[in-house]
């Protein structure tokens, strides 16, 4: 089932009975699909809310004001050359070693963390990443690198308008999020759903003028962070350090 509309994304969301799909569990520990078996993101029940209280606990001990702080000094610094800032700041901001070379392993395992697409070059950079943070850590490092850079590239091409980047980085959720659309598994049936998290966005039954891209709208409530009985851990982490490198690129140019 392919479900586009905003309402009807929103009641699988909101419904215990649809789960991620699963993922094998018998992967070599250390690999891209054993990191798959044991995060949050693809777990359920007892198990989800277990380690999703780890991750939790880790982003309490982050305040997003200093994320976003650090994301826009670091912009600066690297004169707008802004890939790998959000990464190098989270992982400082966590306390992983050598943050600087945390871009180049992030990426490659970040690769097939969604798609569970393995490779030898993704098994690596996993087990260079667990040798120097442990698993919540390494969890919202591969979970924002892809999001929070996708995002700033989403909001780039609108960066000229007027306002603030709080709410460009909002209308450019809606219209344009970085994870298209998400899985679930219907446990009545075994049927798979794919919410169509762009449709849905832009249902106008909930947007007025769906397509036109308006950092004035406010508080729409688009479902690019989800909701219901999953919804992602980290929304402000992940806006505050995507405001940060988008005022250092205002402040000192981009490239």
């Amino acid at each position: 089932m392919f479900i586009t509309r905003h309402a009807e994304a929103l009641a699988v969301l909101a419904d215990t009975r649809y789960v991620p799909p699963p993922v094998r569990q018998d992967g070599r520990e250390g690999t891209l699909a054993w990191l798959r078996a044991h995060v949050s993101r693809f777990s359920t029940g007892d198990t989800h809310a277990a380690r999703r209280r780890l991750v939790e606990e880790r982003l309490a001990g982050l305040d997003p004001a200093a994320l976003r702080d650090a994301a826009r000094t670091a912009t600066l610094e690297a004169r707008g050359d802004w890939r790998g800032v959000p990464t190098r700041v989270l992982g400082a901001a966590l306390g992983v070693a050598d943050p600087d070379a945390l871009p180049a392993p992030v990426a490659a395992a970040a690769a097939g963390y969604l798609s569970g697409e393995e490779s030898p070059r993704a098994d690596a950079a996993v087990a260079a990443l667990l040798d120097r943070a442990d698993l919540p850590a390494v969890t919202l490092l591969l979970q924002a690198h892809s999001a929070v850079e996708t995002l700033i590239e989403h909001a780039l091409p609108h960066l000229a308008q007027p306002g603030d980047v709080e709410a460009l980085l909002r209308e450019t959720l809606r219209h344009d999020p970085p994870l298209k659309a998400t899985r679930r598994l219907d446990t009545r049936t075994g049927d798979e759903v794919t919410l169509d998290l762009t449709a849905a966005n832009r249902d106008p039954d909930v947007f007025p003028d769906p397509g036109r891209f308006d950092p004035a709208r406010g508080q729409a409530p688009h479902l690019t962070f989800g909701a219901g009985v999953r919804p992602c851990p980290a929304p402000a982490h992940a806006l505050a350090l995507a405001a940060g490198v988008l005022e250092g690129l205002r402040d000192g140019g981009r490239r």
